[in-house]
């Protein structure tokens, strides 16, 4: 992670827009935006046309996409990479998150305020389970950079302070204070807290990550299919899991 790289580049975009657009008309790319620059070693090698797709970052040996959301529109791309290059996918976790509304008819924004809820990496596991089947290739790398944001809604939602089912304009990175690869499926197993007691169920794990769990559920399911962990029994009527050695 280098933190000023990132800050030069979040910076210079962040601005760029501003200049042009003002707030209030910002797009929703700028995150993306952001990170094309930062992982990309030259901006010659960013949307490159490979095997019919358009690929976000391609160094000629391997290809970075960087994916906000809807992991599912990325398996045709991984179906054409993966065969002939290592992929890695970049998808961004706000860590900390302020948030402002904007009024559509005015284009006035509301001060900023912080989220009390902190983002993890679990979080990406209701992206990852749309890709599920693809996780094991050994071609396929993952990146998670946790972001601090300053999120903007429109105000046109359905319910009577039009915030409920509103749209998200844009998201705005202030800093990057972590950064979580998996290069390989050996390293899924840092998901599991050293200190959880083994074995353990879905609910032990979800208090130990403090995640909910539902959430939970989903992340044991992709490591039990990673053969990360493995089901050993049952506690009641819970499900027991043990990490592979």
């Amino acid at each position: 992670m280098d933190e000023q790289r990132f800050e030069a580049i979040k910076s210079r975009i962040v601005s760029t827009q501003r200049e042009r657009n003002g707030i209030g008309t910002l797009q929703e790319k700028t995150v993306h935006a952001v990170l094309k620059d930062y992982y990309a070693p030259s901006r010659d090698m960013q949307e490159i046309s490979v095997n019919g797709y358009v690929a976000d970052i391609f160094t000629g040996k391997e290809i970075i996409e960087i994916q906000t959301a809807n992991f599912n529109k990325m398996r045709g791309k991984l179906e054409s990479f993966l065969p002939e290059y290592p992929v890695t996918i970049v998808y961004p976790i706000p860590y900390i998150k302020w948030l402002s509304w904007i009024d559509e008819e005015t284009g006035e924004c509301s001060q900023l305020r912080k989220s009390p809820v902190k983002g993890n990496i679990y979080k990406a596991f209701y992206e990852l389970y749309k890709i599920k089947s693809y996780l094991p290739n050994k071609n396929l790398k993952l990146c998670f950079p946790l972001l601090n944001i300053e999120e903007y809604r429109l105000l046109n939602g359905w319910s009577k302070d039009k915030k409920k089912g509103s749209c998200r304009y844009d998201r705005i990175p202030v800093a990057m204070v972590d950064e979580i690869r998996f290069d390989r499926v050996e390293d899924y197993v840092q998901l599991i807290p050293y200190e959880l007691e083994e074995p353990f169920t879905a609910a032990e794990f979800a208090k130990s990550v403090k995640i909910r769990k539902e959430e939970a559920g989903r992340v044991l399911h992709i490591l039990n299919y990673l053969q990360v962990i493995r089901q050993e029994g049952k506690r009641g009527k819970a499900y027991l899991y043990k990490v592979n050695e």
